[in-house]
């Protein structure tokens, strides 16, 4: 991570002709908002002096909203390289205080500064990486967003057939400008579908890039005339987009997930942190696939994270513990989609795991590599993850960890608006009743 101070930040705004600074922050359900300064304002903005009001934070606007302070990251300061170099545009971004200079209960980033905190007192360092899947659709004449994919490739297939090529490398090497750690990219599975690989970072420092990558991959796709979405199923009959967390766990430059002593390889601490993501997994779920459609995409099929357990190599469960050792000892959450805001899968995530090392928690044996077709629909009903937006939202409502995790303020606003989603979904007729239903009935 940049270690940049404000003064750092004044000048280098005054070296690059920055004349527009857009102070971004997310809300609680993930979305990247942003309020823009002129470069004079931006000395007022370092000092916490920008303010508005908390609807925008929390979602929703109501009659009990409060006013609420921008506080800058000045490590976070980058050039937006796709705008003009003559009165460039840059970014910070903000955590959100109240008037007296205490954390906002709603800021998703202060609660994740507030759960790394937790694990750093006991001696713990988080480390994250991300692969990020998303899908490349062509727009209409108006410039709306249709779901007629730009491509019918396949798993990393090249040019011609990857006709989104072109615009994945040059998100690649905008987010590389911008100084993104990027591993790999390629074709996933689906038509119009593609995968960029962040590689690991302190956890908040990738909090920070999943956020700012998406208005990356966006953006760029825009500028080719093509729509990114990170909805978790946009098409019925393919894969859907997953954002798959490689999380590590550090004490003085040491990875506390490895054991050579173990026949596996994994520490105590690792089948601990195991068992606590499984513990928790239906309330996890309802954080890391917060919306109708996400329920979509974790269903029955041979690589959808479906089943509450670990494996080496089954891609049905949520957790995979990849055969690298040493240094490279991890575990990859699977389940996660990139619809999810990043500071709260990891918030929730990491208290999850450190609950099963607190408890001493252990992992159920991991599940075989190969589970029949006939077999997957039974071992889903014993061991799956929720299958709906609703049944996630129980399993959140009773679990005093995850809830914890997130903070009484956002815990209950996340509850109240994602009921309130379930609910509207249920309401609505949709085409698949229409075709199933109208003509026999």
């Amino acid at each position: 991570m940049k270690t940049f101070t404000k003064e750092d930040v004044l000048e280098k705004a005054a070296e690059n002709n920055v004349k527009f600074i857009r102070l971004q922050f997310t809300n609680i359900f993930g979305t990247l908002k942003n309020i823009a300064i002129t470069v004079e304002e931006l000395e007022r903005a370092l000092e916490g002096q920008i303010s508005f009001d908390s609807s925008v934070i929390e979602g929703t606007v109501d009659r009990h909203e409060s006013d609420i302070l921008l506080n800058p990251d000045p490590s976070t300061f980058v050039i937006f390289p796709w705008r003009p170099r003559e009165g460039a545009v840059a970014r910070l971004i903000c955590d959100v205080l109240n008037p007296d200079g205490t954390p906002f209960a709603g800021c998703s980033r202060s609660v994740l500064k507030r759960n790394l905190a937790e694990a750093e007192n006991k001696g713990l360092h988080l480390q994250v990486g991300a692969e990020i899947e998303f899908f490349l659709f062509q727009t209409d004449e108006s410039g709306k967003p249709t779901v007629i994919t730009h491509d019918q490739a396949g798993y990393c297939d090249l040019t011609p057939v990857d006709m989104g090529e072109n615009a994945r490398r040059d998100m690649v090497l905008t987010l590389q400008e911008m100084g993104f750690d990027v591993s790999s990219s390629h074709h996933e599975i689906a038509p119009g579908q593609h995968e960029i690989f962040l590689k690991d970072d302190d956890a908040l420092a990738m909090a920070d890039s999943i956020t700012t990558f998406k208005f990356v991959v966006r953006t760029i796709a825009q500028r080719h005339g093509l729509h990114a979405t990170f909805m978790p199923k946009p098409v019925s009959d393919v894969n859907g987009s997953g954002m798959h967390l490689q999380i590590s766990l550090w004490r003085n430059d040491q990875n506390v997930f490895f054991d050579q002593t173990k026949p596996n390889g994994l520490s105590a601490i690792a089948n601990r942190f195991i068992a606590g993501l499984v513990e928790h997994a239906g309330a996890l779920t309802a954080v890391a696939n917060p919306l109708v459609n996400s329920y979509k995409r974790i269903s029955a099929n041979d690589l959808a994270p479906v089943l509450a357990g670990w494996s080496e190599n089954n891609r049905s469960a949520m957790i995979r513990v990849p055969s690298w050792r040493g240094a490279g000892t991890r575990v990859v959450l699977r389940s996660p989609d990139p619809s999810g805001n990043p500071y709260l899968v990891v918030s929730a995530a990491l208290q999850a795991g450190l609950d099963g090392i607190e408890r001493g928690l252990h992992p159920p044996a991991p599940l075989k590599e190969d589970i029949p077709a006939w077999e997957i629909k039974n071992v889903i009903r014993e061991k799956g993850l929720p299958r709906s937006l609703e049944h996630a939202l129980k399993a959140f409502k009773q679990d005093e960890v995850i809830w914890r995790a997130l903070g009484e303020s956002i815990s209950s606003r996340f509850l109240r608006v994602k009921e309130q989603e379930w609910e509207r979904f249920q309401s609505k007729v949709h085409r698949w009743e229409i075709d199933e239903y109208l003509r026999n009935y």
